[in-house]
């Protein structure tokens, strides 16, 4: 079996052709990563009514990754907007959550990449640090534009994700904000200035946040323990997809 793999995805103006309208989008890196280690990867569009969109959809999939994109709505956290947290998207923003909602209840195998990792945290009740270069004094996580930081994390030892990557990389991020709190998730990788660049959920479940864009480089680690998780759920393949119950 292939296991099906969805990719959250921006709904944004865009322009291609003689087109000039919105549209559901995602950097192709993502599919590309996840189909390079044997998955099917599916566009995940924001649909309301969210739960229950949410709720069917994960029905039919194997895995789940939450992509990256804009800052996260911070009345999600209880906190009043940073000057530099702009741009949000109340729809994406809902519809992650609700993804995640399913996904706990299924069980299912979850990766967060950069804002997907604050998502995650946003969704066990975590708070986010708005601004990361008013906690480290640099702009090296996000240089700005669309160029990513290049900076070293170290993997936590004695964390499952120790057992899936090097124990130290050298990582692509984007991100101006950070995860501050994380019920429910340990930490699983620092960066050099004490940022947390990584956190893991306890037990035998596949989910997994991370800051650092894994699909950016030659790290096939993540996305190839993703898939072996999703194919594990998948089991026969029949599960929402008209096989027998």
């Amino acid at each position: 079996m292939t296991p099906v793999i969805g990719l959250t995805t921006y709904r944004e103006p865009a322009r291609w052709g003689v087109w000039d309208t919105s549209a559901d989008l995602l950097p192709t890196t993502y599919a590309a990563a996840i189909q390079a280690v044997g998955g099917l990867p599916v566009l995940l569009p924001p649909v309301a009514p969210y739960a229950t969109a949410a709720a069917a959809v994960v029905d039919r999939l194997d895995g789940l990754l939450i992509s990256g994109g804009a800052d996260v709505n911070p009345q999600r956290y209880g906190e009043d907007p940073h000057s530099s947290t702009t741009s949000w998207r109340d729809d994406r923003d809902g519809w992650e959550l609700a993804l995640l909602d399913a996904a706990d209840a299924r069980g299912l195998p979850v990766l967060g990449v950069c804002r997907g990792m604050q998502v995650m945290a946003a969704h066990a009740g975590g708070v986010l640090d708005q601004h990361v270069p008013d906690l480290v004094n640099h702009t090296g996580h996000s240089p700005g534009g669309d160029a990513f930081g290049t900076i070293a994390v170290s993997m936590v030892p004695e964390s499952r994700l120790a057992s899936l990557v090097e124990p130290r990389l050298s990582v692509h991020c984007h991100h101006h904000q950070s995860v501050r709190t994380h019920p429910g998730f340990t930490p699983a990788a620092w960066s050099e200035d004490g940022l947390l660049e990584a956190m893991e959920a306890p037990g035998e479940r596949f989910c997994f946040g991370v800051q650092w864009h894994p699909e950016m480089a030659a790290d096939a680690g993540l996305f190839a323990a993703l898939v072996a998780a999703a194919r594990l759920v998948g089991g026969g393949g029949d599960r929402g997809r008209g096989g027998p119950t």
